[in-house]
């Protein structure tokens, strides 16, 4: 199937969009890169400049965005495995933070889990209303046990020209492994490997 497609059917898609950060040190020596890949999709916003109590036009078709935005970011990360994932997204300022909730609830997020090889914890998100250019910190946890401390990360992702009053930018990230020279403790992979 093509998720992108599937995307274009039920929603009015302006433009997809990805970033990818691949990080060898930070002030230490250099080792195992850190890939981090965001990637975004912008569709017009039917709710845009009017409250409206039933969002399911945004929620019901979501799982296609789920599936789309997951693949995406799978392939940005060149094979490597998903180890920590996150979404999010912003409003136009004619729409509310409500409208980008509405597009990443469990109906958007059990795809994404699919895609990225699955996923036992919460995905971490975070959403805001905002201006075309404003950038989102979508914040990044293991896809598996949200309290391995070495993986609370996030990427900064921003789309220039977007989104547009009557639009919304939905995006995820996904990583490759927990922060560049963490050594904070806390619960390790292997802690979770070895439980399992």
């Amino acid at each position: 199937m093509d998720n992108s497609a599937a995307v274009e059917k039920h929603y009015e898609v302006r433009g997809w969009y990805s970033t990818v950060h691949e990080i060898r040190h930070d002030g230490g020596q250099p080792g195992d890169a850190l890939v981090k890949a965001a990637v975004g999709v912008i569709i017009k916003n039917p709710y845009a400049g009017k409250f409206v109590s039933d969002l399911s036009r945004l929620t019901g078709p979501s799982a296609a965005i789920g599936h789309a935005l997951g693949e995406r970011a799978v392939a940005l990360l060149g094979g490597r495995p998903v180890e920590s994932y996150g979404k999010g997204g912003i409003a136009g300022v004619a729409g509310e933070q409500e409208h980008v909730v509405a597009c990443v609830t469990t109906v958007f997020g059990d795809p994404l889990r699919e895609q990225v090889g699955g996923g036992n914890a919460w995905i971490s998100s975070a959403s805001k209303v905002g201006s075309a250019g404003t950038s989102i910190d979508i914040p990044l946890a293991h896809k598996d046990e949200l309290y391995i401390r070495s993986h609370y990360d996030a990427i900064t992702f921003c789309v220039p020209d977007g989104p547009r009053p009557d639009e919304i930018l939905v995006c995820i990230a996904a990583a490759t492994g927990p922060r560049v020279h963490q050594r904070v403790g806390g619960k390790t992979v292997a802690e979770l490997k070895a439980a399992v």
